[in-house]
């Protein structure tokens, strides 16, 4: 049992000037439970404020725009500086746990406008956060309320980003922080993130899935508060993405904005984001918020398709791509609701759809995750679909960096990713995209000869 905590055992922290709203039967309450669930449905829970609607949006643009030239801890992060769509952060604003994180690049994608034949082809990518994922800009609110109402403890389940940013922010807020990570099944260089930041780190013989039971479990027994994406003020946090990313294009919405999908939590946050601007005017029309998932972890895939959004199909998630090696997501109903609202698709890709994705945004650059990768991906089914146009405006979310896996992109271009699995065979037609290192004696005609087949092996390669 952890140490004693301020906050009664399994409750959540002080919440009386919040209100949560149920996703399902739309009951609003001033309290929530641990489990962040509705006592009435059972459905996830998620704030909501009336007092955002009745905004000036003008006025906010150009006080958000201004915090930009301030150097105070609070307006130099890319999410609290978007604070008065934000649940209201402490009375000091001191008590704000914060790594300035946000302020995120948007990156135009030329040689992938050329390959897909989207000319307006973007990438927003979050992997440049303090800890290298999207998962900062949720954890700062979080932890910020954990902080604010005295825990102690602060707990996640998670495939290695959420472990990584919980842990970071746990650290910077003078909290303890409890990891539990599937065994065998996450990134070293995501778990070595957590062990540097001082997590209790707990390798549990199961899955992703059944470390998140196992939590809800643990914080109902101890004073430990639960700072995956279920927790609604995590997803406040993450809705920001929303605000900085139209704030970058001149609050001209894209025609369409294309996510990763493992556990959800992310486009649902993107999705409230956007209904809320909608309802502030900010903007003046929704861009369609598709999620892409991995073939092996298609939860969200099949219960559209085989329940008609009804219930969870889940899976026994199989993925390279870890960041969304979830067969259960627990955001399921709320990503759902998204698409739904914002006219949104859902698609799947491959393994090689996803390994061809991440080199070809490579190429341009940028490095991301695999996870990452499946928009890009997903884009070219889009596409050839018809979903989406080539004369349409397209952003796609890359929500972690590179060197999150970077086993994987070793493995690429070695030519291991795929040795010994069914995809051995197939994957030779992704050879024209490999770059392995290449072991010379030191000399200096050898390296020049090298240089020469180089050049013949890819004599249309220019400066964009």
């Amino acid at each position: 049992m952890p140490p004693s905590a301020t906050s009664e055992k399994g409750s959540a922290p002080s919440q009386a000037t919040f209100r949560f709203r149920c996703i399902g039967c739309g009951s609003v309450i001033s309290s929530a439970a641990q489990d962040f669930r509705c006592p009435q449905c059972g459905n996830l829970l998620e704030i909501t404020d009336s007092s955002w609607n009745s905004r000036n949006p003008t006025a906010l643009k150009s006080l958000w725009r201004e915090r930009r030239t301030l150097n105070e801890d609070i307006d130099l992060s890319g999410v609290w500086r978007f604070r008065e769509l934000l649940p209201a952060p402490p009375a000091s604003e001191q008590q704000v746990v914060t790594l300035r994180e946000g302020n995120t690049p948007l990156y135009e994608l030329p040689q992938s406008s050329r390959l897909t034949g989207v000319p307006r082809l973007y990438a927003k990518h979050q992997g440049l956060n303090p800890t290298g994922s999207f998962k900062d800009a949720g954890m700062t609110v979080a932890a910020t309320f954990a902080r604010q109402a005295g825990y102690r403890w602060v707990a996640c389940a998670s495939t290695g980003n959420t472990s990584a940013s919980m842990a970071a922010y746990a650290a910077r807020g003078g909290m303890r922080s409890l990891v539990l990570v599937p065994e065998g099944k996450i990134s070293w260089s995501k778990l070595s993130q957590a062990l540097d930041y001082g997590a209790l780190t707990c390798q549990l013989r199961t899955d992703f899935d059944g470390c998140l039971l196992l939590l809800q479990e643990l914080v109902r027994r101890a004073p430990v508060y639960q700072l995956n994406s279920i927790n609604p003020f995590r997803l406040e946090g993450q809705k920001t993405l929303a605000f900085e990313l139209l704030e970058q294009l001149d609050w001209e919405p894209p025609d369409h904005i294309i996510v990763p999908g493992g556990n959800l939590g992310n486009s649902s946050a993107i999705g409230k984001a956007l209904l809320e601007m909608r309802d502030v005017g900010l903007i003046p029309r929704l861009p369609k918020l598709s999620v892409i998932q991995a073939e092996g972890a298609n939860a969200l895939v099949r219960t559209l398709r085989e329940a008609g959004s009804k219930r969870l199909v889940s899976v026994q998630a199989e993925t390279r791509a870890t960041a969304i090696r979830i067969g259960n997501p627990a955001s399921w109903e709320k990503a759902v609701k998204v698409l739904q609202a914002t006219g949104g698709a859902c698609e799947q890709v491959s393994e090689l759809e996803i390994a061809q994705a991440k080199a070809e945004i490579g190429a341009e650059g940028i490095g991301c995750e695999p996870a990452s990768a499946v928009t890009l991906a997903g884009l070219k089914k889009l596409l050839r679909q018809g979903f989406v146009k080539p004369e349409e405006a397209v952003v796609l979310v890359l929500t972690g960096n590179l060197l999150k896996d970077p086993d994987y992109t070793m493995e690429f271009h070695r030519g291991d990713l795929f040795k010994d699995t069914a995809y051995e065979q197939e994957s030779a037609k992704l050879n024209r995209f490999r770059h392995p290192p290449v072991v010379l004696d030191a000399i200096l005609d050898a390296v020049i000869k090298t240089l020469e087949q180089a050049e013949k092996s890819d004599p249309t390669h220019a400066n964009v």
